[in-house]
């Protein structure tokens, strides 16, 4: 950085043309800096002075501020009256523009003597090792993971143990150590399908050691709540696949051809996930879907922009970033954040000249630097950023590389589907296979156990 500026000043001296045109070309680049919206950052070497610089050109929205009496609440129900050209607006939060978070992730990572996210699968039958629990036990278990019960020939799927690499290795799965950490807690997974298949795979590890008259769960509902009596405990999943506001918060009735997001407000779902003491966010699947419908809180009722998918995440993240900065105390509440969970829908990824996807594959990846199109690096880069500015108040549980080579773990056919499967769906199971859910047991149990390995 030094090298470059010093070369700026060398050529100070030249004549007045020169220096005006350079003047000219600074603008320019500043001018399209801001029309890009900073996707080059990744790639700079000081990216809180990139940032510090766009901020001069960047209209920033201070996010969750308390609702007007008048507003809206989205729901199935809400339309756009007009849509109109993306602002530009960002959401701005706390000290995210200063950079602060980082010297910490810079020494946690040189603390770091394992990488338990580093590894490979390894086949473990053993009747005292894998599957962690029983499909058939688990009264709660979820139609669309129950591969098994769906007719899943193979059940090799259910006995990969994940080994990082040595000198590591992952805290074994203890029930009653974990309902010890539990006691009078409230244990929350926030987000959408994925996160719930996570909740459901971690109700069913956590159940089969309580008494069947001491423990409940409450109806399908936006929150729904598993509940221990004898620990004073509950393991509850709150549906909210965007994180902030949307018209899809029903978490049945969300098949919607027109997507709107109030991206500068998530009070609406905080309002319940403000009380738990551990909290598990996952959102990414619903941001690769299209384009969506900005209502910011400020514009008049049905008053819509629209940005892509990848905008609408990144101001989701900044918002739910303003309310953790705002309201988490890492000693009194702990909050994980699930990276994304990748999709297996071409099979030419990692066998080319195939023209498949997840159907009929019996083993995972052997190859560690895989890596497929259903997990977006910019992505995560973006993720990478918000989370740097939070410092210690997140922990993240980074499952994206290790489910990368479970082509194995989906459910692909074998699973209650929403509409009945016809002839022709059938002599073509290919065509209709589930790649982007995980079969229970399975991946999601590993995750749960990352989980477990860092309480």
């Amino acid at each position: 950085m030094s090298q470059r500026w010093s070369r700026k000043k060398s050529r100070l001296p030249l004549a007045g043309l020169l220096f005006m045109l350079a003047l000219a070309v600074t603008f320019m680049v500043l001018y399209n800096e801001r029309s890009i919206q900073q996707i080059h950052l990744h790639h700079s070497t000081n990216r809180e002075q990139d940032l510090r610089e766009a901020s001069t050109f960047t209209s920033f929205v201070h996010p969750n501020l308390p609702p007007r009496n008048n507003l809206e609440v989205l729901d199935r129900f809400s339309r756009c009256n007009s849509t109109n050209e993306y602002s530009g607006k960002k959401i701005g939060w706390g000290d995210h523009m200063s950079g602060q978070g980082s010297d910490f992730v810079a020494a946690a990572a040189k603390e770091e003597i394992c990488d338990v996210f580093s590894g490979k699968w390894v086949f473990d039958n053993s009747s005292s090792s894998y599957p962690l629990h029983k499909e058939s036990e688990c009264p709660y278990m979820s139609d669309q993971l129950a591969c098994q019960k769906h007719g899943r020939p193979d059940l090799d799927y259910q006995h990969w143990r994940w080994q990082p690499h040595p000198p590591c290795n992952l805290k074994r799965w203890n029930v009653t150590e974990m309902w010890e950490m539990l006691r009078g807690k409230r244990l929350m997974f926030v987000g959408d399908s994925l996160n719930r298949g996570q909740w459901i795979s971690m109700v069913c590890l956590l159940q089969s050691v309580i008494p069947r008259d001491k423990q409940s769960m409450s109806p399908n509902a936006h929150l729904t709540i598993f509940r221990a009596e004898d620990y004073n405990a509950t393991v509850e999943f709150l549906w909210a696949p965007l994180l902030v506001e949307s018209n899809s918060d029903d978490p049945v009735n969300h098949r919607l051809d027109e997507r709107i997001i109030r991206p500068d407000s998530v009070l609406k779902h905080a309002s319940k996930w403000q009380h738990a003491d551990i909290l598990i966010f996952n959102t990414y699947l619903w941001w690769r879907q299209g384009p969506v419908k900005i209502q910011w809180s400020s514009e008049e009722k049905g008053s819509c922009e629209e940005v892509n998918g990848a905008e609408g995440m990144e101001m989701a993240m900044n918002a739910w970033a303003h309310w953790v900065s705002n309201n988490v105390d890492p000693n009194t509440k702990r909050v994980f954040f699930v990276t994304m969970s990748p999709t297996h829908q071409w099979s030419r990824e990692w066998n080319p000249g195939s023209e498949g996807n997840c159907y009929g594959e019996k083993k995972p990846i052997q190859e560690e630097t895989y890596w497929g199109s259903g997990s977006d690096i910019p992505t995560m880069r973006m993720v990478e950023r918000v989370l740097r500015g939070l410092g210690p108040k997140v922990s993240v549980i980074n499952i994206t590389q290790l489910s990368e080579y479970r082509k194995d773990g989906h459910p692909s056919v074998y699973r209650k589907f929403w509409e009945p499967l016809n002839d022709d769906r059938l002599k073509n199971p290919a065509s209709y296979s589930d790649c982007i859910h995980w079969c229970v047991p399975g991946v999601p149990d590993v995750w749960n156990q990352l989980l477990f390995h860092f309480l």
